[in-house]
């Protein structure tokens, strides 16, 4: 059973999906600490590049399925207009109220 974003644990993440699900730039760089970083399957990216082409100019959505490591760990759905839908795993770091780092990847179909 998917969770509804404003249900999410941590509201720095919550702030987070909920701006990128919106696919709202200003909020989305509202919820990031300056200097945020992210890498993608165990690639470091570069925040910019890819939340322009895998969210912001392709429609990227995220359902979340579960939360766990108090908030901060989701696996959810990921869908784009590039790529379609896949199961991912996100794990965020936080802090001062912000996510100063993310990682996802593609989670093996079980």
């Amino acid at each position: 059973m998917d969770i509804p974003v404003d249900r999410l644990t941590e509201p720095a993440v919550r702030a987070f999906v909920t701006a990128l699900n919106a696919n709202d730039r200003a909020a989305f760089d509202a919820a990031l600490v300056p200097g945020a970083t992210m890498a993608d399957d165990g690639t470091e990216r570069d925040l910019r590049e890819w939340t322009e082409r895998e969210v912001f100019s392709s429609n990227g959505r995220m359902v979340v399925e579960s939360e766990d490591d108090d908030g901060l760990f989701l696996v959810a759905t990921y869908s784009n207009d590039t790529w379609g839908a896949m199961r991912t795993a996100w794990r965020f770091t936080v802090e001062d109220g912000k996510v100063a780092r993310f990682e996802t990847g593609q989670v093996p179909v079980e």
